[in-house]
Formats: C-alpha cells, sequence, structure tokens
C-alpha cells in the first residue's frame, strides 16, 4: 500500500523546536522530490519546503527561510522538517506531500501549534 505517515507535530511555545517526520510506505522517497505543506487556519494550503530526488536540492518558502531545514533519510526512507525559532504564525497543520508514477500522494497532516 502506497502512504505518508507524518508524525511529531504537537504544542511548542515560541522560539521552540520541533522535528516532523514523513514516512514512506510502497514507494522510495529518494527516487522523487517531497514537500511539507501547511495550511493555516482560515487560509490556504501552501508550500514550505521542497527536497528533490536524488540530488537533494532544497527549497524553502520566504517566511520560513533560515528557520527551517528539510532533509532525507534514504535508508529510513523519511523525510523530515527541522522546525526552529518557531514562531505563533507557524501554527498549522503540516502536510508531506510526493509522487510516485504521475500519482500525488498526501499524508493524514500532523498538527502544530505555537503559543504560550
Amino acid at each position: 500500500q502506497v502512504q505518508l505517515v507524518e508524525s511529531g507535530g504537537g504544542l511548542v511555545q515560541p522560539g521552540g523546536s520541533l522535528r516532523l517526520s514523513c514516512v514512506a510506505s510502497g514507494f522510495t522517497l529518494s527516487s522523487t522530490g517531497t514537500s511539507w505543506y501547511r495550511q493555516r487556519p482560515g487560509k490556504a494550503r501552501e508550500l514550505v519546503a521542497t527536497i528533490t530526488s536524488y540530488g537533494g536540492s532544497t527549497n524553502y518558502a520566504d517566511s520560513v527561510k533560515g528557520r527551517f531545514t528539510i532533509s532525507r533519510d534514504n535508508a529510513e526512507n523519511t523525510v523530515y522538517l527541522q522546525m526552529n525559532l518557531l514562531k505563533p504564525d507557524d501554527t498549522a497543520v503540516y502536510y508531506c506531500f510526493a509522487t510516485n508514477w504521475g500519482y500525488n500522494y498526501w499524508g493524514q497532516g500532523t498538527q502544530v501549534t505555537v503559543s504560550s
């Protein structure tokens, strides 16, 4: 079964850190680009970060540059999103996204809440 499963969300204070994980089953993440999206309350889903296949080049939304890092562990077939210096405006449901043989796959989402 092809699927993506996220984990690692939670409640954190402003300035804190979280690491999200996206584990794939049924296909190999290193053979395709993988992205993290987020949907903040009342807003459209937006692209946060992308890591390309094989070479692993990365790109980030301006709002998270310098604070978030996307990475991949090929042995674990997992993509991570390290989030530092979190702000209340980062509160959102975070989704993992990848394509495989022309099909789009989304994870179920993981809630991140940044609040004191």
